[in-house]
């Protein structure tokens, strides 16, 4: 892809949506920039970990596919966490009510 930029008075350019979307590119993110000559070249920095955003979303590259059941097995040992973690959090005492809620002698307020 060829466009021509045009450079503003504080030296910035913006970059063409297709393009940032392509290299999937946020607001954020550095780019390392060569020049020789006549010429610049830009190109996205990029970390050497696993992790990249994809439309907004962080997403692990393993490099290669998860199967199904790891994928489930990962999602229902979160669900599982948090249902735990939700459960010891909100304790039912005697008559049902949450245990922050009841009086002294177990009356609610």
């Amino acid at each position: 892809m060829t466009s021509t930029l045009t450079v503003d008075k504080a030296g910035r350019v913006v970059l063409p949506k297709p393009v940032r979307d392509e290299l999937q590119l946020s607001p954020g993110d550095s780019l390392e920039l060569e020049s020789s000559e006549d010429r610049i070249v830009l190109r996205p920095v990029r970390g050497a970990g696993p992790l990249r955003k994809k439309s907004g979303i962080w997403v692990f590259r393993t490099g290669e596919p998860l199967s199904a059941a790891t994928v489930n097995q990962a999602i229902n040992g979160t669900r599982r966490d948090r249902d735990q973690q939700n459960l010891s959090t909100h304790r039912v005492e005697r008559n049902g009510l949450p245990a922050k809620v009841q009086g002294k002698r177990g009356r609610a307020r």
